[in-house]
This record gives C-alpha cells, structure tokens and sequence, in this order.
C-alpha cells in the first residue's frame, strides 16, 4: 500500500516508541501536522518558539531516557533551533529534530524562507540527512534513532522537503540497522581496565573525577560499589551531578 512521505514519517515515529513531538508548524510542514492530528498516539505539545521545542525535547530525553523530537518549519524555524542542539550535542543527550525544506526543485536557488540546516547544524550534530527521496525516508528515520541513541548519544537531524512528505510510495520499513561506518563500541579493552586500575591503586591520593557518562549510562550503583570500597574521595562535572550521594563522606562537590 502506497503511502505519502508525511504518513510514513508518522509510521516510522510509532515504530521507533515516540509519544511527544515537541514542535511549532510552519508552511513547508503543514502536511506533516494534517497527518499527526491523524496520529493519536502520538501527542504534539505546541511551544512558543522553535528553540524552546528542541530544549524541551532535550530535557524529555533526560527525564525519560527516550529519544526527544522536535518538529519544526524551514528557513527561521530550522535555524532557531541550532542552540538547542548544540547543547544537546555538547551535553550527549539523544534528540532527533525534523526540520521542514523548501521543495527539492528549489533547493540551492534561494527560495523563500530556503536555508542549508544541514550545513549549519553539521559542526553540532552526530549526524544529519538531507531527504531528496521518499523511498529513503523509513530508512533515513530508522538509522537517525539508532545513531540518536547508541554509543555516546547526541542530536540527529532529518530535513524533509515538503515535496518528500507530499510523494507516496509503498514504503519497507527496516528491522535493523547497518552503517559501515558506524560501529560503537561497547566493551572497554581489558588492558587499558587493567591499567587503569592498576595506576588507581598505587596513587597516593587517587580521585574518581566523573562526568555525565555516570548518569547517562546509570551507572551510579556501580560508581558507588567502586569508591566506597576503596575509600576513594568523589567529585564530578556539572553534568555529572547525582551520580553520587551529595550527602556522602566521600563527596567533595562539584569541580
């Protein structure tokens, strides 16, 4: 069955467990907004400006552990949204930002409210996807949730021309993904664990100086286990607050 670009983009949200899409509609993404009033599971919370949308889903994605979605209109709209994701990018907090273009025909000829996001926002994100193809469109959604969330988290953005979410196709939505180049890696090397730990227990006044890592990853439990056990002291970066007891003996606060 043949579906349009916006009907599979709502497809492929249901499908990667999305049930907020912060966003602020704009003309280019007006068929996107008719089919998500068409999508009841998914709620869409209207902010005041397109800033405010990406924060907000910042801040979703670290209250739930869930990928964040903003959802946003071209030119200004897309270009309001690159402190958010810059600061998702620097705090490695896994959002995805759908950003409305101008019809492909008119990309790279000045258009109206025509804005390159995908180069502006390149230095700021994980990564970014220009769609020119409504085939490619469930594809391009499944692999910017699984580069979103997996490794060290971060912002994805997918612009969508307006003439992509109006073509239909009868679209595969994929299972799996696979990027050559794109192999997070998992497991620590157990050399440089040993090492590590090695140099660990010979300090003379060892400190776990911890980060974000610790609360992302929820690590706390272990974080815990491993310096009460060995007595050694605890401080951490702003982002790395809460990932041990502040009413600890061995807390030293923030550096």
């Amino acid at each position: 069955m043949k579906l349009t670009g916006a009907q599979i983009l709502m497809k492929c949200l249901e499908r990667e467990g999305v049930k907020h899409i912060f966003g602020y509609p704009g003309g280019v993404v007006l068929d996107i907004y008719d089919e998500l009033a068409r999508t009841p599971n998914i709620r869409h919370i209207l902010v005041r400006h397109e800033q405010a949308a990406v924060h907000a889903a910042d801040g979703y994605a670290r209250a739930s552990s869930q990928v964040g979605v903003a959802l946003v209109t071209s030119g200004p709209g897309a270009t309001n949204t690159v402190t958010g994701i810059a600061s998702a990018y620097l705090d490695s907090i896994p959002i995805v930002v759908i950003t409305g273009q101008v019809p492909t025909a008119l990309i790279g000829n000045d258009a109206f409210q025509e804005v390159d996001i995908v180069g502006i926002t390149r230095p700021c994100t994980k990564h970014n996807y220009l769609v020119k193809d409504v085939k490619d469109l469930a594809q391009t959604v499944h692999e910017a949730f699984y580069i979103a969330r997996s490794g060290r988290p971060g912002p994805v953005l997918v612009d969508l021309p307006k003439d992509v979410s109006q073509a239909s196709t009868a679209p595969k939505f994929p299972e799996v993904v696979r990027i050559k180049s794109y192999n997070p890696t998992y497991h620590a090397n157990p050399r440089q664990v040993a090492r590590a730990l090695d140099m660990i227990l010979h300090a003379q006044r060892p400190v776990l100086y911890t980060g974000g890592g610790i609360v992302l990853s929820d690590s706390s439990e272990e974080l815990y286990k491993f310096a009460t056990s060995l007595q050694i002291p605890v401080t951490s970066t702003l982002m790395g607050l809460g990932g041990f007891p502040g009413d600890h003996p061995l807390w030293m606060g923030m550096l």
